[in-house]
């Protein structure tokens, strides 16, 4: 059973700051716990992330702000899905969500990273990469305190660009209303 399915899924899609990091993977054998990611603590995640990176094939593909800023999300996740499907051969390939993005020979379904051990383990291999990433951001940019938003629009992030402007690592080609200059 194990090694016929590579799971894939994303972490960082909708911040406005960091990566956007998608990670396929195959798992060599079952692994206990797994689960989706954003269901997890960090603790258990840093864990389960370990022992999927020494019993699995995998691939992980970064997009900077600027990429998707320059290309936009989709095109980015599109590039993606292809890369990894190159790197990681397998009978099939699933990813989480409703759009294959236009790539041939992939499967999708909702929620596969909480139904799917693969899927499963390709979350937490996305979201663990993209949580640590954004914490080395986070020491060279502390007054937008990453440490604490992930980049995600919180209140306390859009008040730190409204206060700092925006940095190197946030996605200028997301608007934000509460920036927006107003039209009367």
């Amino acid at each position: 059973m194990y090694g016929k399915l590579c799971g894939i899924d994303e972490a960082g899609r909708g911040p406005l700051a960091g990566d956007l990091v998608v990670a396929g993977c195959i798992l060599n054998s079952y692994i206990e716990g797994l689960d989706d990611s954003k269901k997890l603590t960090e603790k258990k995640r840093e864990t389960l992330y370990e022992l999927i990176v020494k019993d699995s094939a995998y691939h992980i593909v970064k997009f900077s702000a600027k990429d998707i800023d320059d290309f936009g999300v989709s095109i980015c996740i599109k590039r993606a899905l292809v890369e990894i499907m190159k790197n990681l051969t397998c009978n099939e390939y699933l990813f989480d969500g409703n759009s294959a993005f236009g790539v041939s020979g992939l499967k999708t379904m909702v929620k596969a990273d909480g139904k799917v051990a693969e899927v499963s383990a390709a979350s937490i291999l996305a979201k663990v990469t993209h949580d640590r990433d954004i914490l080395v951001q986070a020491k060279k940019y502390p007054e937008y305190q990453f440490q604490k938003h992930k980049g995600y629009g919180t209140a306390l992030h859009v008040e730190m660009i409204k206060k700092y402007g925006y940095c190197e690592i946030h996605r200028k080609s997301y608007k934000l209303k509460e920036l927006q200059p107003r039209l009367f």
